[in-house]
């Protein structure tokens, strides 16, 4: 018997719908319902809670080939994990490009100058800088709140996003010949694309 039909089983012999149990098991009722329909299979921190609740032995609710799944879907979520919060860093660390002196101020002075000190140039592209910067930082922000809710669809979505405003940065700073900026924008850009190309092939 696979794992969804004895955790249906266990679950049923109490008489406990999928609501209860996940108010037992304090995990949402869409987990037990993925669980029971053989979707996916709980972590082992939730296998344990599972084990206690019911009275049985790990070893009674999943095999030897189910706990190999389960074990490399945790680390596959730690993983997973890991990547997002480098790249939450990087996005939130963009926020040194607005005190830094990592621009030109254009021709009327060589000097290099912080963003909020920039003024030898047209002040839309100022403000297109700040627009980015702040846009990036608040990717970072919101990679940080989804990390919490534990969607992998959304923190996907939330790493493609800040790929594209990495992209987007580099491309404008080398445009505007801003080529501090740009280096800085591309090498966190090389290693949030290095991190998630390495966790995609394993």
């Amino acid at each position: 018997m696979e794992f969804n039909e004895k955790l249906q089983e266990l679950r049923k012999s109490r008489s406990l719908t999928q609501e209860e149990l996940a108010e037992a098991l304090f995990v949402s009722r869409s987990a037990i319902s993925k669980w029971e329909s053989g979707r996916g299979y709980p972590g082992i921190d939730s296998l344990k809670e599972i084990s206690r609740f019911f009275s049985v032995t790990i070893d009674d609710l999943i095999c030897s080939d189910e706990m190999i799944t389960v074990a490399e879907n945790e680390k596959r979520e730690f993983a997973d994990k890991y990547i997002s919060l480098i790249c939450n860093a990087l996005d939130l660390l963009l926020a040194i490009l607005l005190f830094i002196p990592a621009f030109g101020n254009g021709t009327a002075s060589p000097e290099a100058v912080s963003l909020f000190g920039l003024s030898g140039i047209n002040p839309w592209i100022k403000t297109v800088f700040v627009v980015i910067i702040g846009v990036i930082i608040l990717n970072g922000i919101c990679g940080v709140i989804i990390t919490n809710f534990n969607n992998p669809v959304w923190n996907r979505h939330r790493l493609m996003t800040g790929i594209i405003l990495s992209i987007l940065a580099v491309t404008v700073f080398i445009v505007t010949r801003q080529p501090y900026a740009g280096i800085v924008c591309f090498s966190f850009l090389v290693i949030k694309g290095f991190l998630i190309a390495n966790v995609k092939q394993k």
